[in-house]
């Protein structure tokens, strides 16, 4: 690589740790294969300021580096011995920016991936690392949520390199004891009287390295593609539920065990229904001669169409209850209630005949100024004294 890494990342030599971070987020924002997908020029500048970023994030990587320049990790070093991806870059995952950029926010049918519960595993002897986790968010409808569905999920991950069958090696090469380690995983640097014992920059620490890194992976030994999974969604999910697929996640570098995905429940707000718990609320409109004289109407379940009975002389803001017509308890338990609170609808234009008629009705219930409720006429009187 001809380009220095402060120039690659667009930053001074005295660029703070927070400044230095920002910058390579921006950057692989920018460059991330799946921002600009076919885009060969944007990989290879995303694989570059990964490898920038890499090094000048450690503090020892980047002190070798002011000093000795590109020099200093010759040989693959402490940055990409490949010159793309793989194996040499310090432990530095090139997808994390993909999760850190994008976590928590997005939409739509390609999901939204985000670093879970920790992410990448540690590292072993053989240089293989467990894959991280991953987070999709899901939307479906409330009708989805109480009667259970299944979804088939289509997103992007790294996945094992089929070439190298995620050793990172191209097939027929192999692994070699690490020449500037001889094997131990570690070096020591002298810095005037003082001498410290570091992590071998060629092969970090684990004291092979790859003869002939694979062509496909450049020696990572995994690639991203797209993949696909069902997911059964129980009855009784809600927003905030999480469903977990095991080994869907990102395959591990160097061979190593894959992550999970971890989908994640939103449920869509409804037209007609609230949801509380494992309860739902309706509001349903009722004419004023039906919650007079009382009657029976059809309402709408989740489930299909119901039947309330309304007595003679409901009130507005009367709120029934239909048994069991509401959500199922996600573990098992009784099912949810449905409740329907009614609002007496007023009429508001009245032809000749029916307001003649309602003035008949008045006159026969009494006085119409006076309100019909004689407990409310009572507590009023001492505002009328």
């Amino acid at each position: 690589m001809a380009t220095g890494y402060y120039e690659l990342l667009g930053v001074s030599r005295d660029v703070s740790d927070s400044d230095l971070k920002k910058a390579y987020r921006k950057q692989a924002v920018k460059y991330h294969p799946d921002k600009n997908p076919g885009d060969e020029a944007a990989e290879a500048k995303f694989k570059e300021i990964s490898e920038a970023y890499d090094v000048l994030k450690d503090s020892d990587k980047r002190a070798a580096y002011d000093r000795y320049g590109h020099a200093a990790f010759k040989q693959g070093g402490m940055g990409n011995p490949s010159g793309g991806m793989g194996g040499g870059m310090g432990g530095q995952d090139p997808f994390d920016i993909f999760r850190e950029a994008f976590g928590g926010g997005g939409s739509g049918g390609g999901g939204i991936f985000e670093e879970f519960f920790g992410g990448a595993g540690g590292q072993s002897a053989g240089g293989a690392a467990h894959g991280s986790d991953l987070r999709y968010d899901l939307e479906i409808s409330l009708e989805e949520a109480a009667k259970g569905t299944e979804k088939e999920i289509k997103y992007r991950r790294p996945v094992t390199c089929k070439k190298c069958t995620g050793s990172g090696a191209e097939p027929g090469s192999k692994k070699v004891t690490c020449a500037t380690c001889r094997g131990s995983g570690q070096v020591t640097s002298n810095r005037g009287f003082i001498s410290y014992r570091q992590v071998c920059p060629d092969c970090q620490g684990t004291g092979q390295r790859i003869e002939k890194p694979c062509s496909d992976c450049r020696g990572e030994g995994r690639v991203m593609d797209s993949s696909s999974v069902k997911v059964r969604i129980p009855a009784g999910v809600s927003t905030g539920s999480k469903l977990r697929s095991a080994g869907k996640g990102e395959a591990g570098q160097m061979g190593g065990q894959s992550g999970d995905l971890y989908i994640m429940i939103q449920i869509k707000e409804h037209e007609l229904f609230e949801r509380h718990d494992n309860d739902l609320f309706c509001e349903v409109p009722i004419k004023f001669t039906l919650a007079a004289l009382g009657g029976s109407i059809s309402v709408p379940t989740l489930f299909g169409k119901g039947s309330l009975k309304i007595p003679a002389g409901t009130q507005t803001g009367t709120t029934f209850r239909l048994k069991e017509q509401g959500i199922s308890a996600l573990r098992g338990g009784r099912k949810g209630d449905l409740l329907i609170r009614v609002q007496v609808e007023v009429p508001i234009k009245l032809n000749g005949e029916q307001t003649a008629k309602l003035e008949d009705y008045a006159e026969a219930c009494g006085d119409p100024a006076n309100p019909v409720s004689e407990s409310f006429v009572e507590k009023a009187k001492k505002f009328f004294r």
